[in-house]
């Protein structure tokens, strides 16, 4: 069940209603049922997978609490993440694993014969994952009291808006909201309607609109040059971006209006001015996990500059290999971090020669230059992550930087590529630029003007009604043109 399709719609706006109308006390057994039947919607089968894993980490942590042994609560987390992390590992990355092994001693020419097994990767697996570990070890830390009510845990682990692709929560954040008591609030009702809106119009409108001429590139390399490349791949940046923040935005909306707050996860990424800034803003919450999880057990910035540089490495290195099992995601993983350790290295040299040089650093044109400079790598980034293969890859960046020309002949052959038209070029910047004007739509906040109240009211109030008219006609009509081209696409992160 895609947040995408109309099933969805039919779902949670039942699971609202329901909601609201049965007390308090009785809401965790809705919210856990329909948790459930969100998730066995996509495989009925898998469900025994996460409540395995919600079983074992429950009993863990209470034990973890209750015992006064340091070397048994050590005992105890090992295997917690023995389990948890053995269960991604066998599911995401056996077959990944078991290859790479056979084509390696087959370069010793020992001619093994390659196989797999047959496994299906459970949606959502990295996320919930995460964020069971992120509460097992808060308890091991004595950072959160172990949850004794199964109940509530599991639909900690299992809660449907933020259930597939995060945000990943720390139980601090989340558990205390789905036991607290929440009331009938027509704000959070509003604003949680306005951060669907906005999802929703990232996804139908733009990212799913977008990845039709990515498509049209990356599944027929050999007919493309290099603009159509550069193009391709600046557009899946933006299909990426409206993609997973599009999902973020329906599930902190659907969220809201049962009255539960999730962290948000974006924060308008490609405004960053360095890679490092980029990824403060890019799903926040997973580089929150590795921040807390990883980077500072593994000493941080505390041990000098060479392991803190060593300490950044691994973590991108492993965020990259989390997206997925394949080469390609290991290898721009490798390529972040590179880059993040440059710009921790010269981050002084560069400061002191603009101070040298009287380069205001906060000068308009400055952060423009800046900020399309971090696109530039963000695109160069994209090329890896696209990629089926290191093969695939390599063609694409021969064609990027071997493949250039100038003309008539070389930009109608990369607009015929993408399959692009002038009509089609214009819809695309539209929709991109209107994304960028509906951001503060969803963060609606009143007027400030020095206008009497009540006109301030009045006419914020139309303007908002106008807007949601708007933006529900649109979304339905990129729907529905969609559905009619065969291009309404799950969302891309699923399968992380």
């Amino acid at each position: 069940m895609s947040f995408n399709s109309l099933h969805f719609l039919i779902f949670f706006a039942l699971v609202l209603a329901l909601y609201w109308v049965i007390p308090n006390r009785f809401r965790w057994i809705l919210l856990l049922a329909a948790s459930y039947y969100f998730y066995m919607s996509w495989n009925a089968v898998l469900v025994f997978l996460i409540a395995g894993t919600t079983l074992v980490s429950y009993g863990a942590s209470i034990a973890i609490e209750k015992t006064k042994r340091v070397s048994i609560k050590k005992l105890l987390l090992a295997l917690t993440l023995i389990v948890c992390l053995g269960t991604l590992v066998f599911f995401k990355y056996f077959n990944f694993l078991l290859k790479s092994a056979i084509d390696f001693l087959n370069l010793f020419s020992l001619n093994i014969d390659s196989f797999a097994l047959d496994l299906l990767l459970p949606v959502g697996i990295s996320f919930y994952t995460f964020q069971t570990l992120s509460y097992v070890i808060d308890v091991y830390r004595g950072d959160f009291k172990a949850e004794k009510h199964l109940g509530y845990y599991a639909l900690y682990v299992s809660y449907f808006p933020q259930l597939v692709a995060g945000p990943i929560e720390r139980p601090g954040d989340l558990l205390p909201q789905l036991r607290g008591e929440h009331k009938f609030n027509t704000d959070d009702l509003s604003a949680g309607f306005r951060i669907m809106l906005t999802g929703f119009f990232r996804k139908c409108v733009v990212a799913d609109f977008c990845g039709i001429y990515v498509n049209n590139v990356y599944n027929n390399i050999d007919g493309a040059n290099s603009l159509a490349v550069l193009i391709a791949s600046a557009l899946f940046c933006v299909q990426m971006y409206c993609d997973f923040a599009g999902y973020s935005e329906i599930a902190l909306g659907a969220a809201r209006m049962m009255g539960v707050r999730l962290t948000e996860n974006f924060d308008r990424p490609y405004l960053a001015q360095s890679f490092t800034g980029f990824f403060r803003r890019w799903h926040i919450t997973l580089t929150r996990w590795f921040t807390y999880y990883l980077y500072i057990p593994l000493g941080g910035n505390r041990k000098g500059t060479v392991r803190k540089l060593l300490n950044i490495f691994i973590v991108f290195a492993l965020c990259g290999l989390w997206h997925g099992a394949n080469w390609t995601y290991a290898l721009w993983g490798i390529y972040v971090a590179v880059i993040m350790c440059l710009e921790n290295v010269l981050k002084k040299p560069m400061s002191r020669l603009c101070g040298k040089l009287r380069i205001d650093t906060d000068n308009a044109a400055v952060v423009l230059l800046r900020r399309c400079f971090t696109f530039l790598l963000c695109i160069f980034g994209a090329v890896l992550f696209r990629s089926r293969s290191v093969v695939e890859a390599g063609s694409l960046y021969a064609k990027l930087f071997a493949d250039m020309g100038f003309g008539e002949a070389y930009y109608s052959a990369a607009f015929q590529s993408l399959k692009m038209n002038l009509v089609s070029a214009v819809q695309i910047i539209l929709s991109i630029a209107a994304m960028c004007l509906i951001y503060n739509f969803a963060k609606y906040k009143p007027d400030s003007s020095p206008l009497p109240l009540a006109v301030k009211e009045a006419s914020a109030y139309s303007l908002r009604v106008c807007t949601y008219v708007y933006l529900i006609l649109l979304i339905a009509l990129c729907w529905i043109t969609l559905l009619g081209m065969g291009d309404v696409s799950s969302f891309v992160y699923f399968q992380f």
